[in-house]
């Protein structure tokens, strides 16, 4: 039995001579499927790369907006943490006036006759009070004004270490761990380890202990008229709560305790519980020289 074929001539040119070439069908069949296999193939791969390159685009799209919400995240979180710095002080503000003029939310007696009762505080407010007036000293028995609210020492005009090398400033910018930005609050001066933390101003301490939020070993001194200023990052701490402390007394001891990278002072000021910048009383401020008659207090 002949096998079945296709006839393909070839003609040449010029010598005008022709030429037969049998072709089996099993071939034309193969190379068909063949190209047909190809073209499958073809389409398939464009399709996965269009594929690939819409999902790409999408990932670029949606990393994009994260970004965007992340940054408008960042500036709701500044916002929030002013609004808060503001409510304290408001507070702050709100109880002085409370604890000032006697005025007090518990009302006792009956409630048709509120307008005419007696306010009288409660044993819970009355602690709250007596905490607040023996930490903070903004107030006087007898209306006596206190002298060392119109003492210009009681201002911080001092370097609390011995250098004038800042690390970081206040204000907006990049967290070391995280890489996003972040709000500082104070300002981060170069010392070494063990380097003399100083009083900037007369004041109480109010705080000397262990603090969350990365300030590790925290110092905190009131100076009267709703000013505080804040140590933080401490390896020693030579003061305790309650204590009075003098402008230029040693309060503590440079460290890398809490969160940071390398020893350093984290130095902050508010008033009324919102931060200020540092720099406005650091720039007038000069560093701390003992008295000839304190020789024992040189160093």
């Amino acid at each position: 039995m002949k096998q079945e074929y296709f006839v393909v001539v070839l003609a040449h040119s010029l010598r005008g001579r022709l030429r037969r070439i049998h072709v089996p069908h099993q071939a034309v069949y193969a190379i068909l499927a063949f190209a047909l296999l190809g073209c499958f193939s073809f389409f398939g791969f464009v399709a996965s790369y269009a594929r690939m390159a819409w999902k790409v685009a999408n990932y670029n799209a949606l990393k994009r907006e994260a970004e965007s919400l992340r940054t408008r995240y960042q500036s709701l979180e500044n916002l929030v943490s002013q609004k808060n710095d503001q409510l304290a002080s408001l507070q702050l503000y709100a109880k002085e006036i409370s604890v000032a003029y006697g005025i007090k939310q518990k009302l006792e007696g009956p409630a048709d006759i509120a307008a005419e009762g007696k306010l009288v505080p409660s044993f819970a407010e009355s602690v709250q009070d007596y905490d607040f007036l023996r930490n903070a000293n903004l107030l006087q028995l007898a209306g006596k004004s206190s002298r060392r609210l119109q003492s210009l020492s009681d201002r911080p005009s001092l370097w609390p270490v011995d250098g004038r090398l800042i690390m970081s400033s206040y204000g907006q910018r990049s967290d070391p761990f995280s890489g996003e930005g972040a709000f500082h609050k104070g300002v981060d001066i170069s010392a070494p380890s063990g380097e003399s933390v100083r009083a900037t101003a007369d004041g109480i301490v109010i705080h000397a202990e262990w603090a969350n939020g990365g300030y590790g070993r925290l110092i905190v001194i009131d100076h009267g008229g709703g000013i505080q200023t804040y140590y933080a990052h401490l390896s020693k701490i030579y003061v305790r709560t309650g204590q009075d402390v003098r402008r230029g007394d040693m309060v503590g001891a440079v460290g890398s305790s809490g969160r940071v990278t390398a020893p350093h002072l984290h130095y902050e000021v508010r008033i009324g519980g919102a931060p200020v910048n540092p720099y406005i009383y650091l720039a007038k401020a000069g560093n701390f020289r003992p008295t000839p008659e304190k020789k024992d207090f040189l160093f």
